[in-house]
């Protein structure tokens, strides 16, 4: 209905693969929305990219929508991966934090059944992350389907863990305990009394939600939060975030 109304806005991208013939490198979904609203042109930028490239463009295009569930993430961070990308270039090409790339890899070595879960979005990837800690398949599906049905908080699911299993869970991608934030971990008693722990979590905890890179920082007079973003199309995607 926006594309019938309003036209494609934003070019798709195309690179040329022969005498008057392009192949799409991103914006298939807008080329198939302008086929069904009738249009006979829509903009486009030729770029003149390499295979590697044009997939790379393709998936971190893939990655600023906002029905992607964090399995679907998390496999096209591997993908990028697989070009020989570290986590933290992959991190700044769309525009989130480094640790937030790494956690979502990890949901990668879910057992399939509670990945299923994840994908059908009965669980949240802060649950999830909290599976990792039980090695055992049965037990990790067991607990996953008790964490839906009984509707825990990761909270509760990292207690039952512990109780059950004598172990840290919910750690963070560098696998220290998200029990503590991971700034007073790394800092001095001094540097931990001049920024409560309890700043640190909620970055995480903002981070997390919006999956960019968030930090607060407290002056004298006014405070503020920073949130990073890609372009244009990932600020759209934190906005409906925070509004819905």
């Amino acid at each position: 209905a926006s594309v019938t109304q309003l036209g494609v806005l934003q070019p798709i991208l195309v690179r040329q693969i022969g005498v008057g013939e392009f192949e799409i490198i991103a914006g298939e979904r807008r080329w198939r929305a302008a086929k069904r609203a009738g249009l006979e042109s829509i903009p486009a930028l030729i770029r003149d990219a390499a295979d590697q490239r044009s997939l790379e463009e393709a998936l971190v295009e893939n990655l600023q929508r906002d029905d992607l569930n964090p399995i679907e993430e998390a496999l096209a961070f591997s993908r990028l991966g697989d070009f020989g990308l570290t986590q933290q270039e992959v991190a700044d090409r769309v525009g989130r934090s480094r640790s937030a790339i790494a956690n979502s890899l990890r949901l990668l070595h879910l057992v399939p059944k509670v990945q299923k879960l994840l994908v059908n979005r009965e669980l949240s990837p802060g649950h999830a992350r909290a599976l990792l800690a039980v090695k055992d398949a049965d037990s990790q599906v067991s607990l996953a389907r008790k964490a839906c049905k009984e509707d825990w908080t990761v909270r509760q699911l990292e207690s039952c863990i512990r109780d059950k299993y004598k172990t840290s869970s919910g750690g963070d991608a560098d696998g220290r305990n998200n029990g503590k934030s991971p700034v007073a971990q790394g800092e001095s008693g001094s540097a931990t009394s001049r920024r409560p722990v309890a700043i640190a979590e909620l970055e995480d905890l903002l981070a997390e939600y919006l999956s960019t890179s968030v930090s607060v920082a407290f002056g004298s007079g006014k405070s503020r939060i920073t949130v990073d973003f890609a372009n244009l199309d990932d600020l759209e995607r934190i906005y409906r975030r925070i509004v819905t």
